[in-house]
């Protein structure tokens, strides 16, 4: 009985007529879509929109080109099939694919419905050279998991991205939604069938929704309901394998944020990709209001797993900040098919990027001498972008080359941006203010339904603060000028040395010197483009010299393994013969194997900072 009802059901809502309608242009009815997990042919998913009745004869029906936080021109169009519109007799009407997404119906007043098939991103992702990012892309597996990035399977009528969406989803049984959606209120629950409302477009797509078993944890954070919700494909995982963890950290986050309350619900929907079949090769997170996409490798060891679920959730976590209470209008009225893009960049990630690596010392998560670390490693990374490039210029040209292959800096020197502009205002304030306060104020300014005007935020954070704070934003934000970070952490009695840190002959921890070319019968070599230890650099020996004998022994994969395990006994007296390839000739080099280190640049506290520098440095790290 059950069956033949919900089939009935399906087909008077597929094949409706549409004489009833309200015009689409005269109230505020919702716009109807279906989306069908169930009846899935050949890994396609069937979509119906009704979108009520038009007046105008040509009718524009879009598929997001990018969606706000991932900065690249997908074209989810591109896995559109099949698209067809329809009439109320059901009769096709004539559309024109403009292109990858967009499509023109004519004699739009007579338009019922339109209906398409959408293929999903994540098994392609191998095939194709400008692969969606996995958290942003979209996973169909019958009967197993559903990743519906909404912007992949619904779209919206030009002119009408501010009309309500209901979206009724047709689901299997055994797989039930994690998502911040609200649900169609007054709705039955119903096993084969879920319904959720979105105020507007932008709602839709950013609330992504996962279908899988239940597989689902769900804690309190100072009055925020978190969900974690993770499908491991080959039931390696399970969510609560990662509770207290999540738990740990998000409570960290949610003490350091202090009074920031701009949420009271937030899911996190983790997907473990299996690495051995077609699957999802974008590892990473995208952000929404008040969830997160996460894709992993079900491959991590467990360790390595709660390493990186701390890394992209505690940086998505905070975006509840920016550009959740703080954006401009550039984000809050998104134009997904000719985005015109925000210069702020430097906030949006850069800042979220530097509270997700200072709230862990200040919570007491990592040390200081950890931070520090994490501190250099972004001014390392940051050196392999242009430094010379204005920040604000990248970000409103970010779609476009050479600032779309500089985006990957939001996170180092964008971090850096905003690890600069704290010690500064700490300085100002003597201690007391800094870029959290800062965002805080920021909020209560705008909130989550004001949005600024781009241009002119700069000249509002400088009315707030300091007059050395617009100096700062036309130098290095809004200008090309380096910065000088020696020069901001000697605020807080910090320096930037050169220490020698000790590491193996041929491994810098799990680090290797050497590598292997499979393809050209398994040669040795050492690595290119990396820093050498004292071991190397004191015989003299090169990167990319392929290594032919040591002490005599041929090297080969097998003979070179016995030789690295007897580099852990090598006293440093020991000289040692390396014969290598270099450049089509054979070099020969001769002398004592030393005691293997490398050079590397620590932040150290100054042996004379003053009791106000180390005040400030307090306030930095403490409060």
């Amino acid at each position: 009985m059950r069956k033949i009802i919900i089939v009935f059901a399906l087909a008077v809502l597929f094949n409706a007529c549409g004489t009833g309608k309200s015009l689409l242009s005269d109230d505020n009815s919702p716009i109807l879509t279906t989306i069908d997990l169930v009846n899935v042919v050949d890994d396609l998913v069937r979509v119906e929109i009704n979108p009520m009745a038009f007046t105008t004869e040509t009718v524009l029906f879009r598929i997001p080109k990018t969606v706000p936080g991932t900065y690249s021109s997908d074209n989810y169009g591109k896995y559109i099939q099949d698209f067809k519109a329809r009439d109320y007799k059901g009769n096709e009407l004539e559309v024109v694919n403009l292109d990858d997404n967009s499509w023109s119906i004519s004699n739009g007043v007579q338009l019922d419905k339109i209906e398409y098939l959408v293929n999903d991103t994540y098994d392609t992702e191998n095939e194709v050279a400008d692969a969606v990012f996995s958290p942003a892309g979209t996973n169909i597996s019958k009967g197993s998991n559903f990743m519906l990035n909404l912007h992949g399977f619904v779209g919206y009528f030009d002119g009408f991205k501010e009309r309500p969406y209901n979206i009724l989803v047709h689901k299997p049984e055994a797989l039930i939604a994690t998502t911040s959606l609200s649900l169609e209120p007054n709705r039955k629950p119903d096993a084969l069938w879920d319904g959720f409302m979105a105020k507007r477009y932008f709602d839709v797509i950013d609330n992504p929704i996962m279908y899988s078993r239940p597989n689902t944890e769900a804690f309190e954070i100072n009055g925020i309901t978190v969900r974690l919700s993770l499908f491991s494909p080959n039931g390696v995982y399970k969510a609560a394998d990662l509770k207290e963890r999540m738990v740990s950290m998000m409570g960290a986050q949610k003490k350091y944020l202090g009074d920031v309350d701009t949420t009271k619900e937030y899911n996190i929907l983790l997907y473990l990709s299996d690495v051995n079949v077609p699957d999802a090769r974008g590892f990473g997170a995208l952000e929404h209001h008040t969830s997160t996409v996460v894709v992993l490798p079900e491959a991590m060891p467990i360790e390595r797993l709660e390493e990186a679920m701390v890394d992209v959730v505690s940086h998505e976590f905070f975006h509840i900040v920016t550009p959740l209470s703080v954006h401009s209008k550039e984000i809050q009225f998104f134009n997904f098919n000719n985005p015109k893009m925000s210069q702020h960049l430097w906030m949006y990630e850069g800042t979220t990027e530097y509270f997700a690596n200072l709230f862990q010392v200040q919570q007491g998560l990592i040390s200081e001498d950890e931070f520090y670390d994490k501190m250099l490693i972004k001014i390392d990374n940051s050196k392999f972008y242009d430094d010379n490039m204005s920040f604000t210029i990248m970000s409103k040209n970010i779609l476009e080359e050479p600032y779309e292959a500089n985006y990957a800096n939001v996170y180092e020197k964008g971090t850096l941006i905003n690890m600069s502009l704290d010690l500064l205002l700490r300085e100002k304030s003597n201690g007391e203010k800094g870029v959290l306060w800062l965002l805080k104020e920021l909020s209560k300014k705008y909130g989550v339904n004001v949005p600024f005007d781009d241009d002119v935020l700069f000249k509002e954070i400088v009315e707030m603060t300091y007059p050395e704070v617009d100096v700062f934003f036309k130098n290095h934000v809004i200008g090309d000028t380096p910065i000088d970070y020696e020069l901001y952490l000697k605020k807080v009695g910090l320096n930037i040395l050169d220490v020698e840190q000790q590491t193996g002959y041929f491994f810098d921890g799990q680090v290797p010197y050497i590598d292997i070319d499979i393809e050209n019968d398994s040669v040795v070599f050492i690595r290119e483009g990396i820093k050498l230890n004292s071991f190397f650099n004191d015989l003299e020996l090169k990167g990319g010299d392929v290594l032919k004998a040591i002490n005599g022994e041929e090297i080969t994969i097998e003979t070179l393994r016995p030789i690295i395990g007897d580099s852990f006994s090598w006293t440093p007296e020991k000289v040692i013969e390396v014969i290598v390839l270099r450049n089509g000739e054979i070099v020969t080099v001769e002398g004592p194997v030393g005691s293997p280190f490398k050079v590397v640049k620590k932040i150290t506290s100054e042996k004379d900072a003053t009791e106000f520098e180390i005040s400030l440095r307090n306030a930095w790290l403490k409060n």
